[in-house]
């Protein structure tokens, strides 16, 4: 079938980006934390390098926040338009999948990187912006999930029309505020609270297993904030084709919609943190070899108009 083609053709890149995570992290030398080199820390000769401070931090922040935005990205544009059918319009997998085109993913992509690009930052740097406060980290969550949700609802709403199909209303570009703050609030708080716990009992050690560890926090965060996704998804049902109150909140609907949003979410922030050292020493290299990235890029066009004619 020509859509299961296009998809598999998306999935890709999907596959090739966490195989080749996984194995430069097995090649010595080429992971940045081989040889006793450990994240965040300069090689310094004769003394200590002083920890990070306030803006060191809200930069790494960010670079990790558009790692995991560009992962998400790519596994949204195939998977969130299937989220979002099975949210609101309670479909079956099968028919939310058939549904999906190539041209619709490859389309929605151009929504998900941009939006993307402000939404993933943007909650990190305001997490780590809140670690310099005295608020305990429960607390942190809950600032992080009021702030997060007023400042990018517009944004997150474009998304999720454009995800369906649907006309881009400038006056619903606030719909749902209620429930999505909602969710938004308890996600930061569970965040918080279930990454300290998580911490103390597994206690992390290797950078791989951090990751890990955040991973597993940014899923379960998604699964205890999910009745306010759900309430968000009631919510935002068309007028005409609202389902009753007793036919939407279905548990099978529920764990379909849960299960998948909260699995993708979890993947993209843990393969964004395994990535970022990755993205740091590619964009150290750009900025120090700027002529030959130009002339690359130069050869590449050359070479891809070429192909066409």
């Amino acid at each position: 079938m020509p859509c299961s083609r296009g998809v598999r053709r998306v999935q890709r890149p999907i596959l090739l980006t966490a195989v080749a995570t996984c194995a430069l992290y097995g090649i010595p030398g080429m992971s940045p934390f081989s040889a006793g080199r450990a994240p965040g820390l300069a090689m310094v000769e004769g003394g200590e390098e002083e920890g990070p401070g306030f803006v060191t931090k809200v930069v790494g922040a960010a670079a990790q926040g558009a790692t995991a935005a560009t992962v998400a990205a790519i596994l949204s544009a195939v998977t969130e338009p299937i989220v979002n059918r099975l949210l609101v319009k309670r479909m079956t997998f099968a028919a939310a999948f058939n549904e999906i085109s190539f041209s619709l993913v490859s389309n929605f992509f151009l929504t998900t990187f941009p939006t993307n690009m402000m939404k993933f930052p943007v909650f990190e740097v305001i997490n780590m912006a809140l670690s310099f406060t005295d608020l305990s980290g429960a607390v942190r969550g809950v600032v992080n999930g009021w702030l997060f949700c007023t400042v990018m609802l517009p944004v997150t709403n474009y998304r999720f029309r454009k995800s369906m199909g649907w006309e881009i209303n400038p006056a619903l570009l606030y719909q749902a505020y209620i429930p999505t703050v909602t969710r938004d609030i308890v996600y930061g708080w569970s965040r918080g609270a279930v990454g300290n716990a998580l911490n103390d009992a597994m206690q992390p050690e290797t950078f791989a297993a951090k990751a890990f560890v955040f991973g597993l926090t940014v899923f379960a965060a998604c699964i205890i904030s999910s009745p306010g996704n759900e309430w968000r998804g009631y919510t935002l049902q068309p007028p005409n084709r609202k389902l009753p109150f007793a036919e939407y909140f279905k548990p099978v609907n529920y764990v379909r919609s849960t299960g998948v949003g909260a699995t993708i979410m979890g993947i993209a922030l843990m393969v964004g943190m395994l990535a970022t050292p990755y993205a740091e020493i590619a964009f150290a290299f750009v900025k120090g070899h700027s002529m030959v990235v130009i002339g690359i890029l130069l050869l590449g066009g050359i070479a891809a108009g070429v192909m066409k004619r």
